[in-house]
């Protein structure tokens, strides 16, 4: 029988008094790319962190079958799970070169000394971070950056990658060439969970979506159905949306 990669059961996350994530269910199976999309505030950020363990929650968290009785980020990191941040969080005084050594440490530390491979394989996935290997972080465009910070969580060969917002501050040409690679992944037996607030991209790459409003799951679905549905075009896709899916 195989697992979910992911499960989340009756996540919630409170603020104080205030509960920004309720009862959340989510699944993501393996070889799969899973979509969250929602308006500003609905909490899509907030329940990302509880996955990955930065945020204390209620509910459960499992892993390839198996409870997470403490979900912390070291507990996950070990798991194979990982993790690229909406502010992306780089060495921005460190070459694009030392910023990827840097994502392979958690390997480093078990013995495993394959850095050289797996940032070839990086390399391979991203040309233009080869072509400035030596370049400091901070001097990257923000498509750089954001193919810097993917590169990064990929030296650690995680089973699962969560990305928080890939799509925030980029020209749509970039985009569409950043999620293109998030595609790809699959082939590479990574799963993804994608924390989206560009709907119309997110639809586009991945299987399934959970549309997150106010804290709460309100749809969810194949991704084609969603990218398909009235309140969905209406909501996030706009008319553009619409005369698409009417041609």
């Amino acid at each position: 029988m195989t697992h979910p990669v992911l499960q989340l059961k009756g996540v919630s996350v409170c603020y104080g008094v205030v509960e920004a994530v309720h009862q959340v269910d989510l699944v993501v199976q393996p070889g799969e790319i899973v979509t969250v999309i929602g308006p500003n505030g609905a909490g899509k950020s907030t329940l990302l962190c509880a996955a990955m363990g930065l945020l204390p929650s209620t509910g459960e968290v499992w892993l390839n079958g198996n409870l997470i009785r403490r979900p912390t980020v070291e507990a996950l990191v070990a798991c194979g799970v990982g993790l690229v941040p909406e502010k992306r969080e780089l060495f921005g005084e460190m070459s694009v070169e030392d910023n990827l050594l840097m994502g392979g440490f958690s390997r480093w530390r078990k013995g495993l000394r394959d850095q050289a491979e797996c940032k070839d394989e990086v390399f391979g996935i991203f040309p233009r971070l080869q072509e400035r290997r030596a370049q400091l972080a901070s001097t990257l465009s923000g498509g750089e950056r954001q193919m810097l910070a993917i590169g990064r969580a990929l030296m650690a060969r995680p089973k699962l990658l969560m990305l928080d917002e890939p799509s925030l501050g980029l020209a749509p040409l970039i985009v569409r060439e950043v999620l293109q690679v998030v595609a790809s992944l699959r082939a590479r037996g990574v799963s993804v969970l994608l924390v989206e607030q560009n709907a119309r991209a997110a639809l586009a790459v991945a299987d399934r979506a959970y549309v997150l409003e106010m804290g709460s799951v309100a749809l969810s679905g194949e991704s084609s159905a969603l990218a398909n549905d009235p309140r969905i075009i209406e909501t996030y896709l706009g008319m553009g949306g619409q005369k698409a899916n009417a041609r």
